[in-house]
């Protein structure tokens, strides 16, 4: 068992790593992860209607806006977030992240038009950016390399959970009570617990990386940020097949929460219903991910991903090619099970291609290209709609998801070994 004794505590007081030797703050962060995608939730049904229905926005392009300034936000948070971790610590990077997303629901509940909408993503994305990737690296920190797999299983499985139950409530409640003001209550609530679980009760895992790092002490040479840009990108062939497959994933993920909810309206599906469906695709992507993410350990990461993608890409075709709510269920079901089996394998594949003093940095370059696929995909989308209808948005995004599948069955490579 690698430890450490925490400098100035004495000698009984060392940093183990592993899941049971950390499992009070493991089931911490998995809590205050649980927060972090309800604040998602809260949006996934209703915003896009507002735009339409409140706003009376005519085009699919401009409904979109607000997922593409989440997007892009957040993809540069992610970039800047493992940099920030290093230098300030998990812990104050988790807590600015939670102060971000503080004014998002009351900027939703009193927004007079829809640039408030806009503005408010884009502190959202900033919020995402920084406390999701901080419960992420801290989780990957407290574990170490044997289980990094069920440790962002754990992590994604809370998230999109909380992502799932959530837009069901705020489809339930909008069908009640109207698309505004009491369902946006919610994420007062996740915001507040938030903030203050990450102040009051979650502790920073620096000290945890030291003790990974001694095992890879003759590796530790001071690598520059933009050597890991661009070894995460493009010049490690698994981390450019990770990234890219973690950009259309997000892709067509910003496409659903942008297009669906306005392509089932044209079939007369109600809100409630909608919500129904909204909420299968990431409730089933956070259950499965309890079982994936450890799949990942023992199988390895390449055969999940790829089959993973290929699985989305028929959920997006059997929603695009029917028209009715049975196969829409199914759709989502696929979608569901499809990204269960792709996100938390590629994370875990980014780690196993990182090494200890660099791997903050390497997720947050890779979170980045990941999430920059919810703005890309939500406007290519909105502008595909508008020309060519919702359907073929659809379909574009599905042949995309299809070919970055085929993009990893070629290129990935399954480590021998973690580093």
């Amino acid at each position: 068992m690698l430890d450490l004794a925490i400098p100035g505590e004495g000698p009984k007081r060392r940093v183990q790593l592993g899941l049971k030797e950390n499992w009070p703050q493991f089931a911490l962060l998995v809590l205050v992860n649980a927060f972090v995608g309800g604040m998602v939730g809260i949006e996934r049904t209703v915003v896009p209607l507002i735009g339409a229905e409140e706003f009376h926005l005519a085009s699919t392009t401009l409904i979109t806006s607000f997922i593409v300034s989440f997007g892009l936000v957040k993809a540069f948070a992610n970039l800047v977030s493992g940099q920030l971790a290093d230098v300030w610590g998990r812990k104050r990077v988790l807590v600015l992240g939670w102060l971000f997303g503080l004014p998002v629901p009351f900027m939703i509940i009193w927004a007079p038009s829809w640039e408030w909408i806009v503005a408010a993503n884009a502190l959202l994305g900033i919020n995402q950016g920084l406390a999701w990737s901080m419960t992420v690296i801290m989780k990957v920190d407290l574990v170490g390399p044997k289980s990094r797999g069920l440790a962002v299983g754990l992590n994604e499985f809370a998230g999109y959970l909380a992502v799932g139950v959530t837009a069901f409530l705020t489809g339930y409640l909008a069908s009640r009570y109207g698309l505004r003001p009491v369902q946006i209550y919610l994420g007062i609530g996740y915001a507040a617990l938030g903030l203050l679980f990450s102040v009051l009760l979650i502790r920073d895992t620096r000290d945890h990386v030291r003790v990974e790092t001694e095992g890879h002490a003759r590796q530790e040479a001071t690598i520059r940020f933009s050597e890991v840009f661009a070894l995460t990108s493009f010049r490690d062939r698994n981390l450019f097949a990770a990234s890219q497959a973690g950009l259309v994933n997000n892709l067509n993920d910003g496409m659903s929460w942008g297009i669906f909810p306005l392509f089932f309206t044209t079939f007369g599906l109600g809100v409630e219903r909608i919500g129904i469906l909204k909420a299968v695709y990431p409730v089933t992507w956070g259950l499965l991910q309890i079982a994936t993410g450890p799949l990942s350990d023992r199988w390895g990461r390449k055969g999940l991903i790829v089959a993973g993608m290929w699985v989305q890409a028929a959920g997006l075709f059997l929603t695009a090619l029917t028209r009715s709510f049975e196969y829409w269920l199914a759709g989502s079901l696929l979608l569901g099970l499809g990204t269960a089996m792709v996100y938390p394998s590629l994370i875990a594949a980014v780690s196993d291609a990182s090494l200890p003093a660099w791997r903050a940095r390497s997720l947050s370059v890779y979170r980045f290209w990941r999430d920059l696929g919810y703005a890309i995909g939500a406007l290519s989308a909105g502008l595909i709609a508008d020309f060519l209808g919702f359907a073929w948005a659809i379909g574009v995004i599905a042949t995309l998801t299809f070919l970055s599948g085929l993009i990893v069955a070629v290129v990935m490579r399954e480590p021998r070994a973690a580093p």
